[in-house]
């Protein structure tokens, strides 16, 4: 069933706002400029047009594909060749815009339409009755016709009221069946195209964290850190954005209560680069809305 007229229009102005920051955010993105600069900029950028972060802005350079973004004390800067994922999730009143694109400071423009013309080519056949693993073979087809490899455990998510992970996966890859598309769902598309094996692991930085339980805490500054998070109602959110000197003690025992989950960055192997596309989608009766366009 499609969303009531009301939440439609919170979906596409979402999308409309997601839309026009990304691009201008992507314009920051210049060798020699800062990556803090950059990231607190988009993030700005989202308050000047009344709508809030659905989660911390990911900013993922060259193999790591996703769930980077600036630290409290972040030092680096673009560099010539750099392959940068800008991956942005705008809400209002919970209602939520998540799109990406990759910027090229190479000569890397085939990596980049592979993931591209994935998505074009999946947001193609979206209707209801098709099969999510229809969308992953679309995608496949498009990435491997170029040369790369599809990043085969990264998939698009369903999106709900302030959660950004809900089914139906988006698979970048074919399989037989899968998640039947039915008038109304709101997903992300979103493929990511590898010069390297295809597969993201996990490294050892995290910057990305997110509240999944409530739970009683002794802890004074674990409970500063649940403090200052609570209007997120659970969608993730930035080390950078506690303002204390001990929220890594505070997350780390966070962590351990099982009351907040971490968000490694994921990458291919070193040396590797890798592209990713995102739009959101809600699919109606004989196609779909692209509310990120």
């Amino acid at each position: 069933m499609m969303p009531d007229d009301e939440v439609l229009a919170y979906y596409r102005d979402a999308g409309k706002i997601a839309s026009k920051v990304l691009k201008k955010g992507a314009s920051l993105i210049r060798a020699g400029s800062r990556v803090l600069d950059v990231v607190e900029c988009i993030e700005q950028m989202a308050g000047e047009n009344s709508a809030g972060l659905a989660f911390p802005l990911n900013l993922s350079f060259n193999e790591d594909a996703a769930h980077d973004t600036a630290s409290p004390d972040e030092q680096r800067i673009f560099s010539e060749g750099d392959v940068v994922k800008l991956d942005l999730g705008i809400h209002l009143e919970g209602y939520i815009a998540d799109t990406a694109l990759t910027v090229d400071l190479g000569d890397h423009g085939l990596l980049l339409e592979a993931s591209i013309a994935a998505l074009e080519k999946a947001i193609e056949i979206v209707r209801p009755g098709v099969t999510s693993g229809a969308l992953g073979a679309a995608i496949q087809g498009e990435i491997e016709a170029r040369g790369f490899r599809p990043i085969t455990n990264l998939t698009g998510h369903g999106l709900a009221r302030y959660s950004i992970h809900t089914p139906p996966n988006i698979p970048n890859i074919s399989f037989p069946g899968g998640a039947k598309l039915e008038e109304g769902m709101v997903f992300a598309i979103e493929p990511f195209a590898s010069t390297g094996s295809g597969r993201v692991s996990e490294k050892s930085r995290v910057e990305i964290f997110q509240q999944t339980a409530v739970k009683p805490v002794r802890l004074h500054s674990a409970r500063k850190v649940l403090d200052s998070v609570r209007d997120r109602r659970g969608m993730p959110f930035a080390r950078r954005w506690i303002e204390d000197g001990k929220q890594d003690i505070a997350l780390a025992s966070l962590i351990n209560q099982g009351i907040v989950r971490s968000y490694p960055v994921l990458s291919d192997i070193p040396g590797s680069l890798v592209s990713q596309h995102e739009h959101t989608i809600i699919v109606t009766s004989d196609g779909c809305i692209v509310t990120t366009a």
